[in-house]
Formats: C-alpha cells, structure tokens, sequence
C-alpha cells in the first residue's frame, strides 16, 4: 500500500454518509411513542407529594437529542469525533434530589440511544419491565415506616411519652428537645407499622396536649 492509498482510505472514513427522509422520520416516530409513555409513567406511575411537570418534560425531550445524535454518529466520523469532544466539556448544575429520578434520566438516555440504532424492540421490552418492576416496588413495603413524631408538653413528660413509644415501637430515639417556659417540645424519630395505633394512644395519654406525627422518606418529608 502507497502514501496514495493511505491518503484514500482516510478521506473515506471521513465522507458523509447521507440518512434517508424515511430512516429519520421513523427514528423520531418511535422516539415520540416512547417519550410519551415515559411521560405518562412519571406522571401516573410514581406517587409523589410535589409532581415536577419540569423534569417530566425535560425526560420527555432528551430522547429525541440522543437519537438525532446516535444517528449523525453513524454516517460521519467527524460528527462523532466532535460530539465526544463536546459531551466530554459539558457540566449540569442541576441536582437531582431523588434517587428514583436517575433511573428517568437513565431511561430517557437509553430510549434516545436504542431508538437511534433502531433497536425498537429492545425499547419496548426494556420500556415494559421497567414499568413493571417500577409498579410493583412502589407499591412493596419492606418493614415499618419511618416517622417524625413532633411531641408539645406543658411540663417535662419525657418518662410518660417513652412509655408509649417502647408500647409502639422497639427502636426510637429522641432526635431534639426545646424547653421553654411555656412547655416542652420533642422531636423523635421512629418506626411503626400503625401510626393510627399510635396516634390513639398518644390522644389517650394526659400529659401530652399536643403532637404531629410526620411520615419521611431519606430528606423528603411526605
């Protein structure tokens, strides 16, 4: 092989190759079908106190990004050397406070790469075990909940409201106490499996006046 050739086979990798009208249209076509469903997954699928209608739609329109990229990435070499060199200086600031909106981001990358290589049924199967396994672990508790208990007393009634807590739960621990002139307030961290139960008989116990029971997940007070 000469310097000539050397030279050819270098300007080949770089020529373009052209994607027809129909090969795009059908990339964007599934991509809307399955953005739409992850969009009425998050939605309908993960309870959650405050709906981010933000991240949805954000979720919603990255698959399209990824697939048009996963398809430019195919027909030229130099789009592809360039795309790394870009996603490798990008940074988001954004945090993403729950965990379960990782697996949303996942799921938007994965839709918009596999739908880019035409993959779809890799998607669809990938798109309804999820969905599946997302459904059935919302709805599976392991064990008791974990609870804020928010306690008011008139006086220092510490020995009376332990009394009830050890009736209710074997692991509780007093996370603060603020004593004032006009009472005592407690915060406790506990687990049980009935806060009705509990709720009844701290109404039953005289010497509380007062008390707020607050269930939380991690940092996320519900």
């Amino acid at each position: 092989m000469n310097l000539t050739d050397i030279f050819n086979n270098i300007g080949n990798a770089f020529s373009t190759s052209i994607i027809d009208s129909v090969t795009i249209i059908s990339v964007l076509f599934a991509v809307l079908i399955f953005a739409v469903y992850e969009f009425v997954v998050y939605r309908f699928v993960s309870h959650r106190s405050f709906y981010n209608k933000s991240f949805n739609i954000a979720i919603s329109i990255l698959p399209f990004f990824i697939a048009t990229i996963i398809l430019c990435l195919q027909s030229n070499v130099v789009i592809t050397l360039g795309t790394i060199g870009a996603l490798a200086i990008i940074r988001f600031r954004t945090a993403v406070k729950d965990p379960v909106d990782m697996i949303y981001l996942l799921w938007s990358v994965h839709t918009g790469i596999i739908c880019g290589c035409q993959l779809y049924p890799v998607a669809l199967f990938t798109s309804l075990i999820v969905t599946i396994v997302l459904v059935v672990l919302d709805h599976v508790s392991f064990g008791k909940k974990p609870f804020i208990l928010v306690i008011h007393t008139n006086k220092d009634e510490e020995e009376a409201i332990k009394k009830v807590l050890e009736r209710q739960s074997k692991k509780y621990r007093i996370k603060s106490r603020n004593v004032t002139n006009k009472g005592c307030d407690y915060a406790i961290e506990l687990s049980v499996k009935q806060p009705s139960e509990l709720s009844k008989q701290l109404s039953d116990t005289p010497e509380i006046e007062k008390f707020s029971i607050i269930e939380y997940d991690a940092d996320d007070i519900v």
